[in-house]
């Protein structure tokens, strides 16, 4: 064999293990940013599902005002009626 052929062989070798070392690092990092990403997703599903429920709270509570203002205007238009009628 002719030290050419030696050297490339050696090179290729030392270059296909570090492909094959880096190959593997980058399934690793892949599944732990999988794993982060779920995490993630449920914290935000969390929030929204907060949020959701602050929202659902803050309308009920706008309706009871809205309703309150309403049985107030009725009252208010049958204490003048019986204001008006005598």
């Amino acid at each position: 064999m002719d030290i050419t052929q030696v050297v490339l062989t050696i090179t290729l070798t030392v270059t296909t293990i570090f492909l094959v070392i880096v190959g593997v690092q980058v399934v690793l990092v892949l599944r732990e940013l999988r794993a982060m990403l779920k995490r993630v997703n449920s914290i935000v599903e969390g929030f929204e599902k907060v949020g959701l429920g602050i929202e659902s709270g803050y309308n009920e509570l706008i309706g009871f005002f809205t309703g309150f203002k309403g049985v107030l205007k009725v009252l208010r238009a049958l204490l003048r009626k019986k204001d008006e009628d005598p």
